[in-house]
Parts: structure tokens; sequence; C-alpha cells
């Protein structure tokens, strides 16, 4: 934690943007989603407020897409479940829903209903139910990230299969199954032991650099035979690859760029 917190809040849209600028033209850093509690640090005249994530991210958010509980003192809590005091939220396993405050709105993997939202269409499952739908497994990871994410698009900031960048889309996938990661590839490359690539298995994360100094920028998820998957700029979203491909010019780049694959199970 970077500051004093002055307040807590709770999204109101079904996804909210942070922004590494109090202004609506810079650039998205990361999302918050539907429901989710934020911490509020500092909040400016024109209705722009620098919050924190309970995965420790800040940004900068307009007051357009929370509620911000003011007059109540801050809440300090170390997980999301731990603002769940009153009610168990039901999280969004992509539902549209309907209620008087919302009207019909689609909710993207992730996100908290609302206590008067109707399902519509799509499903859900109970905050603390999570656990027996995505087992902390490494298949069972590796088998999300395949199926959840298949056919999303590139996102810079994204963390939802509406759109999504390398690391949100792993923060996501492990998020939803339990285990908890920071936002960005470089912070994520700190966790858990680091393995050889021939020792490799499924949910192992593959970290990769562009930069001269090695600095991490990509990350993706291994699967099975040597094959990874990952959210990938070059690839323009959703991509499966088998690393052993000595005849695509991509993978050849890729491997060069490998830095190190890293076990978080």
């Amino acid at each position: 934690m970077t500051g004093p917190i002055i307040g807590h809040a709770f999204v109101r849209s079904a996804i909210a943007p942070m922004f590494a600028e109090p202004r609506i033209s810079a650039t998205q850093v990361s999302q918050r989603l539907a429901g989710h509690p934020l911490y509020v640090l500092e909040s400016r005249p024109d209705q722009w407020h620098r919050v924190r994530g309970m995965d420790d991210y800040e940004g900068w958010m307009h007051d357009g897409y929370f509620m911000r509980l003011i007059d109540e003192a801050p809440v300090v809590a170390t997980t999301e479940q731990d603002f769940a005091l009153t009610y168990v939220p039901r999280v969004s396993l992509g539902a549209i829903t309907r209620s008087e405050r919302h009207g019909m709105r689609a909710l993207p993997l992730g996100a908290w209903l609302d206590l008067d939202e109707e399902i519509v269409d799509g499903d859900t499952t109970p905050l603390n139910e999570m656990e027996q739908k995505f087992a902390t497994e490494p298949d069972a990871i590796a088998q999300s990230a395949v199926e959840w994410f298949e056919g999303t698009s590139y996102q810079w900031g994204g963390i939802t299969p509406w759109g999504a960048d390398c690391s949100g889309f792993v923060q996501t996938i492990f998020g939803v199954h339990g285990v908890q990661l920071p936002r960005d590839a470089h912070q994520q490359a700190l966790h858990g032991t680091e393995v050889s690539r021939a020792a490799l298995r499924p949910s192992d994360l593959l970290f990769f650099s562009d930069r001269a100094d090695k600095r991490v920028t990509h990350v993706g998820i291994a699967l099975a035979g040597d094959r990874l998957v990952h959210i990938s700029l070059g690839r323009g979203g959703f991509a499966l690859e088998w690393l052993g491909d000595a005849d695509d010019p991509y993978i050849v780049a890729l491997g060069k760029r490998f830095v190190c694959a890293r076990r978080v199970l």
C-alpha cells in the first residue's frame, strides 16, 4: 500500500477502466469489475479518484464508474471475500441480467451481481462455491485458460474474455481458481519457483521479454505437450502455440525472448 485510505467504494459498471492519469484519454492500465470493492486513495474536484483494487494495483477512475461510500469508515481487507460481510455475492460466469437499477446488462466472467439482479441468460455461482467449480489444480487452470478466453481480442489493460492483455488473462484465470497473482507480468514473474523448460507441466507460467535488460514484458500459461496459451499482441489476442514449431517465425522469435518459467502451484 502506497498511500492512506480515505474511503472505499464498489464498482457499478460491468467493467470499470483504471487509467494511468486522471483523464479519459489516458492509457488504460487495468480494469475492475461490477460489484468489486475499491480503496479510494485520493479524490479530485473534477470527479477523478485514485483507487486501489484488492490486488494492490492502483490507477485513476472516474466517479461515474463506481459507488463511493464516503461516510463509512474505511474497510481494511486482504481479499475481496472480506468485503462480503452481509451477503454472498453471485459471480458471473458470463451472465446477462436484469434489475431496476441497471436494466438489462451483460456481465463478464468474475463480475459480482447486485442483490436484486435476475439472471436472464448465462450462469453464475456463489462466491463461496467458486472452489467447487474451479478447482485449484494445474490441469483445471490450464483447461479454464483455453475454454474461457478462446476468441478473446488483445486489449491493453483488459482482464476479461471481452478483451485482455497477457497478464490480465493470467491474473483472471488464476484468480477464479482461487490463486491470487499481481497484475503485471514482471510482478507475476516474482512468484512461485523457477522450473526448466524441460520440466514444464500445465499451468506453469512462461515469461518473455522484448527488452535489452530482460525485464519481463509477456507471460503465457503452459499446456501439455510443449504448448502455450496466451493473449498476444502479435497474434491479435488469444492463441494456442506449439513451442517446438521451428517453421513459424513468430514462435522462433518468441523462443529467443524467453526469460524463465515459474511454477505457482
